[in-house]
């Protein structure tokens, strides 16, 4: 489906600033609808032939919807969009006019022009129309309830041609804001209550205010509630920015534990300030799960934090006993299973400093090469080198992957790079004397490569050493560290993993992990299927 950038720049000549404006009301235009009880629609002229493109919709979460099929995307012209061009050509908001039928739905047109304003702050030219076609089939006498929204939702549709709603975004201001349904407070010019609905009155219950909000004046009334004065000071200072026509953020205010969000916008039809609109919400039990969260993502963090104290205290203890043992094959079990706890303890630190159970497993990796080429029984210098990337994996399949890779770099270094006189035709030293042969001698070198493909990371680690010896049975062969790698990619892992060697010479090892279906693919930042 376009969007409605798209559809704009493809059908009309609006430049870039007017098309951001657009996407402005579209961002904030579900309060309009839903004070409306109507159906809106974005309509742009196309090619000034009298047609209309409808380029967003929004549907009223008050009131049955006017549309059951989708509008966006379709193109009309004629007796049809009469109302639009008439607000478009004259910039006025169109009211006139019988019902029309769409199906078995009686409907009410109207069509408010929407200007961009310029530079200086005047209103500029008519750039676009909103359709507000409300569902008449289930008209009745409104409520009290019903007549202060849709007096507040015409003020609105009057800001929005002379080109002042929605108000402009502050730096690093949240989208997420209280709903029509939350809570509504009508404030007039001088800053008191004239209506509250049922919800907003309870909202204000739940902080500790009793009584009735009518006649309140609502900027002092919230620096009483809030326990911090200063709190209570932006809390109320933003009630009097509304007042002055500016648009303050989102602010909260917390009293008696309770929470409320609240949203002030002014109200400033054909640009006279008539007082402002206050939108709440009781976000307690919102602001409760966060602090648990934030609680137990402490407390995963300092398990972790232990885990890799303790692992690292194993590896210390081995690393202690390693020394006192004579027995040189003792020492060198225990000095690889030092490596192994310590590649675990890697991931546990990662894990302490991240606020989810997922690590970011390239420096992981980074640093296993880097101790791998360190730590390897062997007189070789082998370059380390990581193409792709493994972007953030889970703990789960972190733990597992990182003991892999180690083995397996360790495997390449010490096995796949013996000393020059250990390899069968290894150079005379009257070759090894002439520059030419030195320079066509490849560098040792290990790569590990990584990529993700539908919903499996494909993991590759290659050298170009000696190879795999002959007669190597790829499922039995090879030491305790390959065993242990098999065990891990087939076992916890739940994968698949091939040794062979390479086209050009020297190992290749080919891992595919399946990653876990309905988690997010953080490398590409899509969600998967549950």
């Amino acid at each position: 489906m376009s969007t409605l950038r798209d559809l704009a720049e493809e059908h009309t000549a609006l430049r870039p600033a007017d098309i951001d404006h657009l996407h402005r009301i579209a961002g904030d235009w579900q309060l309009l609808s839903d004070l409306s009880f109507a159906d809106l629609l974005l309509w742009v002229p196309v090619d000034g032939d009298g047609t209309f493109l409808c380029v967003a919709q929004v549907r009223p979460t008050t009131a049955p919807t006017a549309y059951l099929d989708d509008q966006v995307g379709r193109i009309v012209g004629g007796a049809e969009v009469a109302h639009l061009e008439v607000a478009h050509r004259q910039g006025r908001i169109w009211r006139e006019g019988d019902p029309v039928w769409y199906g078995d739905v009686p409907a009410r047109h109207e069509a408010i022009p929407v200007r961009l304003r310029t530079g200086d702050g005047e209103a500029g030219e008519v750039i676009a129309v909103v359709g507000r076609d409300t569902n008449l089939s289930t008209a009745r006498t409104p409520s009290q309830l019903e007549l202060n929204y849709l007096t507040t939702a015409d003020d609105l549709a009057q800001m929005i041609a002379d080109g002042t709603f929605p108000p402009p975004r502050h730096p690093g201001e949240t989208t997420s804001a209280p709903r029509v349904g939350d809570g509504l407070v009508r404030l007039d010019a001088n800053g008191k209550v004239t209506y509250a609905s049922p919800n907003a009155q309870s909202a204000y219950r739940r902080l500790g205010y009793a009584s009735h909000l009518v006649g309140e004046d609502l900027a002092k009334l919230h620096r009483r509630l809030a326990g911090d004065p200063l709190e209570g000071t932006d809390a109320g200072n933003a009630v009097l920015a509304a007042l002055r026509g500016e648009a303050p953020p989102r602010r909260e205010i917390d009293a008696r534990g309770a929470t409320m969000l609240t949203r002030a916008l002014p109200l400033m039809p054909a640009g006279v300030p008539i007082g402002a609109l206050v939108l709440v919400r009781d976000i307690t039990e919102v602001r409760r799960r966060d602090r648990a969260l934030i609680t137990k993502d402490a407390t995963i963090r300092e398990i972790h934090h232990r885990v890799k104290n303790n692992l690292q205290t194993v590896a210390a203890l081995l690393r202690l006993q390693a020394r006192r043992v004579a027995m040189p094959e003792a020492r060198v079990a225990l000095e690889e299973s030092v490596r192994r706890v310590a590649s675990i303890a890697l991931v546990h630190e990662t894990l302490s400093m991240s606020s989810d159970e997922a690590v970011e497993f390239d420096g992981i990796v980074d640093r296993v090469a880097s101790a791998a080429t360190e730590v390897a029984a062997t007189e070789v210098s082998v370059g380390m080198r990581r193409r792709g990337t493994f972007g953030v994996l889970p703990a789960e399949i972190a733990t597992s992957l990182v003991m892999v890779l180690n083995e397996l770099l360790l495997n390449a270094v010490e096995h796949g790079f013996p000393p020059a006189d250990e390899e069968a035709g290894a150079p005379s030293p009257a070759d090894a004397a002439r520059p030419e042969a030195v320079v066509s001698a490849p560098r040792p070198e290990v790569v590990v490569s990584a990529h993700r493909a539908r919903k499996q990371l494909h993991v590759t680690v290659t050298d170009n050493g000696r190879g795999l010896p002959d007669q190597f049975d790829a499922e039995r062969g090879g030491n305790l560290g390959l065993q242990i790698v098999r065990a891990l990619v087939t076992g916890e892992l739940r994968g698949t993993i091939d040794l062979r060697n390479g086209a050009d010479g020297g190992t290749e090892a080919a891992i595919v992990v399946p990653l876990a279906r309905g988690t997010t693919d953080r490398l590409t930042g899509r969600a998967g299927p549950p």
